[in-house]
């Protein structure tokens, strides 16, 4: 199944701390992980979070501040988002697709005001407060099942299909076949679902997808790679992996 790289961090080591768990069997299908980034100590210089775009949604609670919570997703650059000296952050990551909620609520920049919309975002952070990460996951999968029953989040066959299948895809063309869509059909269905355009998503993933194969396997040459690379993540490969250590 796809599997987002992680985003560029600015700062590592012991005063940070990144943990991901996997969702139970039964979220898998709409949930890739479940998510904390936080500091154990206050940092020396402000966190730089660099978010890379993969066409997923995450819900998003900061403990920090339990009145603060969001929906955030990017489209198809990445952003470098402050979160100072000291943060916790604990994050629910949907598939591309599967999110479907009131899209007005989706936020591409940092969040750091209080949450006004009608889902339970707060109350669940405020159950988050005090546990240890693995005992947030079961919070935090209750909400996923909320989210679920109430209409929000739902598996997605369209995405599930071109996701499992991201090896065969070389065009919008191709996806457009594998899903038995016209063009036309592909272009209506993937905006009603994800709110990208085929090309838009196939760009996305493409770029995520050389986070672990050869460039070559996905690009023409490698001029093209690069200024792919460049206009989604902001950086030149060579320059990424310097600054992030990737």
């Amino acid at each position: 199944m796809y599997s987002p790289t992680q985003d560029g961090f600015s700062v590592r080591g012991s005063a940070v701390r990144y943990t991901e768990l996997p969702p139970p069997d039964e979220l898998s299908d709409v949930v890739h992980c479940f998510w904390e980034l936080r500091t154990l100590a206050i940092l020396s210089e402000d966190f730089q979070y660099h978010a890379l775009p993969d066409a997923c949604v995450n819900l998003l609670f900061n403990l920090a501040d339990t009145t603060i919570a969001g929906i955030t997703a990017l489209h198809t650059e990445a952003i470098t988002l402050n979160l100072g000296k000291s943060f916790h952050y604990v994050g629910i990551q949907l598939y591309p697709g599967v999110w479907q909620g009131d899209r007005n609520e989706l936020l591409n920049r940092y969040v750091g005001t209080s949450y006004r919309g009608a889902l339970p975002l707060i109350q669940t952070n405020q159950l988050l407060v005090g546990l240890e990460f693995a005992a947030m996951a079961q919070v935090l999968s209750e909400f996923v099942r909320w989210c679920m029953a109430d209409g929000h989040i739902r598996a997605n066959a369209v995405t599930a299909t071109i996701l499992s299948n991201l090896d065969a895809i070389r065009s919008v063309a191709d996806m457009a076949a594998l899903l038995g869509l016209s063009p036309r059909q592909l272009q209506r269905t993937l905006k009603r679902l994800t709110g990208f355009a085929p090309h838009d998503l196939l760009k996305v993933l493409r770029v995520q997808q050389s986070f672990r194969t050869h460039y070559l396997d996905l690009y023409a040459d490698q001029a093209h790679f690069t200024h792919a690379f460049r206009q989604a993540i902001g950086y030149t490969p060579a320059r990424y992996r310097k600054r992030f250590g990737v």
